[in-house]
């Protein structure tokens, strides 16, 4: 479970911030944890929704609906250049997921867990 290894590395992340750091840049990394924590647990979400036996496009949408709103809520909040090329990256993903669930065909979603992974490598390198 990738995207599962990705929260918990968020999370930790978000425990890590050295004291040291300033305001804004601890108040920064912590907000980058929590919502690609966010933005993983939705990840989790649309691979159960996409892998049951009959996929259910209608909750995969508002899944995506969701990683689209949180993908927005960290791209608003981050001036970071590396977290915006994963984010440009999860969001091209997820208009891919959203284009074959549209035309009925299974989405690959190796993309998404790679972009969700993308971001939470330069989340906690920060």
């Amino acid at each position: 479970m990738p995207a599962r290894r990705t929260s918990l590395a968020l999370a930790a992340a978000a425990l890590a911030v050295p004291l040291a750091a300033g305001c804004s840049t601890a108040q920064k990394a912590v907000d980058c944890a929590r919502l690609g924590i966010e933005i993983s647990n939705d990840v989790d979400d649309l691979q159960r929704s996409v892998t049951d036996t009959a996929t259910d496009t209608d909750n995969a949408g508002r899944i995506l609906d969701n990683l689209e709103k949180d993908t927005k809520k960290l791209k608003d909040k981050s001036g970071n250049v590396d977290v915006g090329k994963a984010l440009d990256h999860l969001q091209k993903a997820v208009g891919n997921v959203r284009d074959a669930l549209r035309d009925d065909k299974t989405p690959d979603l190796t993309p998404v867990t790679d972009a969700a992974g993308e971001l939470s490598k330069v989340c906690t390198s920060k």
